[in-house]
């Protein structure tokens, strides 16, 4: 087959071009309204299938219902293939071909049932937010499979759903690509525009259609993606936090899949958690005590609960280390609160917004964000619990839960010079606690 060059005149803006140089197998775009996601996903579509060398490219554009898709990129479609010599449209079906065999199809996903059996090449995943978790993991995942698929899922956040679980897993998995873009980041809608539209519309409505915010609209979470971006982004000088007490995090692994996690605090520093998945309980002490005699903390709290901690425990007090049991379910020193995971992790919400500084790791900033929280007929703050959470298909938040048994009592400072008297002697040197987990 001769091949010809057609140029679609497809010039992408920066936030575009960004995406498009870094994209991966699997995509994750969140944006907000008008930023241009449908273009730049109608044109990926078109140029996978017009280069794709397998027998019968199929591609796919999917939105939660028949008629959204049809009236948001159907008009696209035919239009940007309009310069291929010998492409042919199908209107009955709204698929259209390509010299090379390859077809791009509109599809709703109101009926997944509809999408079973298909083979598919690329596919894109449009108002993921309204669609329904079995879309993508019963359906269009194995679709993927047999000719290792691509798949861009695009859509703008609405409170916790499968678009926020899309894209806390692309934030986890680095063969994922994730990408958050705001008015701020894109430039697409002119200033005086954002002014009148915040002006008419809800904070919340407009720090979610906008700002690309997951905690406005839907239920509440403890942290919100820019709270948690900020507190990565903080320095910190040695002198204002050495004079607080070291204080270390223990979340025990339960199942298979979780991960047991070791972080490390002194005052408003954390460090990089040490991660360990699937170690025994010998194998986590073992960590635990290096961490101990290397860093000599003031304070250890291990989370027992369950008695997946026990053994943990017991080995390092047989090791003459002094830890102390944490049990997630008990009673709380604040009687706001159902029990002691919720208080720790409303305290750790309290020292992030008053100056903590956090590890830049995806895993952890998804983990902030994660879990959400209401009040319970009793009046008390409670806090989604991590079965919970792995029923919406999200893995247990460990490295956050890591960091909130820091909090989980108050512990004596150090003998240590005033904090006064240190900060006269303080350095110009500029110190920021951040990097990559050690596994």
């Amino acid at each position: 087959m001769k091949t010809v060059d057609v140029d679609l005149g497809f010039r992408p803006r920066p936030w575009q071009l960004q995406y498009l140089e870094n994209r991966k197998r699997f995509n994750v775009l969140v944006l907000h309204r008008r930023a241009g996601k449908t273009v730049v996903a109608v044109r990926q579509l078109i140029d996978s299938a017009a280069r794709c060398t397998l027998p019968n490219p199929r591609l796919a554009y999917v939105a939660p219902l028949f008629v959204q898709a049809k009236a948001t990129a159907w008009q696209y479609l035919k239009d940007y293939t309009a310069p291929i010599p010998g492409r042919t449209v199908n209107e009955s079906e709204c698929w259209v071909g390509l010299p090379n065999g390859a077809r791009i199809r509109i599809y709703g996903a109101e009926n997944p049932d509809a999408l079973r059996g298909l083979y598919l090449d690329g596919v894109v995943l449009d108002e993921v937010a309204n669609m329904s978790p079995v879309v993508w993991g019963e359906v269009i995942r194995p679709a993927l499979a047999d000719r290792r698929g691509w798949m861009l899922a695009i859509g703008t956040p609405n409170g916790l759903n499968l678009l926020s679980e899309l894209y806390f897993h692309a934030s986890r998995d680095d063969k994922w690509y994730a990408g958050r873009f705001t008015v701020d980041d894109t430039n697409a809608i002119p200033r005086d525009e954002l002014d009148d539209a915040r002006r008419s519309m809800t904070e919340e409505q407009y720090a979610r259609e906008f700002l690309c915010d997951f905690s406005a609209g839907g239920e509440a979470t403890l942290f919100s993606l820019d709270e948690v971006t900020v507190a990565c982004n903080r320095h910190l000088r040695e002198p204002e936090y050495s004079f607080a007490p070291r204080i270390l995090g223990v979340d025990v692994a339960r199942f298979g899949d979780d991960r047991s996690v070791i972080f490390s605090r002194q005052g408003n520093a954390s460090w990089d958690p040490i991660v360990m998945r699937g170690k025994d309980t010998t194998q986590v002490a073992q960590r635990v005590a290096n961490r101990i005699e290397e860093w000599k903390p003031h304070g250890v709290f291990i989370d027992g609960t369950g008695g997946y901690g026990a053994g943990v425990i017991d080995r390092l007090r047989l090791l003459g280390h002094r830890v102390s049991d944490v049990q997630f379910g008990g009673k709380p020193g604040d009687p706001r609160y159902l029990n002691k995971r919720a208080e720790m992790w409303f305290s750790m919400q309290k020292w992030l917004k008053d100056g903590g500084v956090i590890p830049d790791i995806a895993e952890l900033r998804a983990d902030l964000c994660t879990p959400t929280y209401k009040v319970n007929a009793a009046g008390k703050m409670q806090l989604e619990s991590k079965e919970d959470i792995k029923k919406r298909g999200l893995p247990s938040p460990d490295m956050g839960d890591g960091l909130a048994l820091t909090f989980a009592q108050p512990v004596a400072a150090p003998d240590a010079q005033p904090r006064r008297a240190i900060a006269q002697t303080a350095t110009r040197q500029d110190y920021k606690p951040f990097g990559r987990a050690k596994r």
